[in-house]
């Protein structure tokens, strides 16, 4: 909470708190290589983070669905 509280402290906006962070890196998606490079990239944040050791691993992921594993989650093809 320490955290969310400092970061809405020095944003206008917040009056409390701040989960998300206003810092974006905008990319455009213009072929398959590249919306699958930036699946990948988010997969592998748990990862990153020392979460788990496999991008499947982290519940809460589609990796599990692209894995062809079972998942909470359902997605739905494009």
């Amino acid at each position: 909470m320490i955290v969310f509280k400092y970061h809405a402290k020095y944003n206008k906006r917040n009056n409390e708190l701040q989960f998300w962070t206003h810092k974006n890196h905008a990319v455009e998606l213009f072929s398959n290589e590249m919306i699958e490079s930036r699946i990948n990239y988010i997969h592998q944040n748990p990862v990153r983070a020392g979460w788990v050791a496999n991008d499947y691993e982290y519940i809460y992921s589609s990796a599990t669905n692209f894995a062809e594993l079972e998942s909470l989650l359902e997605l739905d093809e494009i």
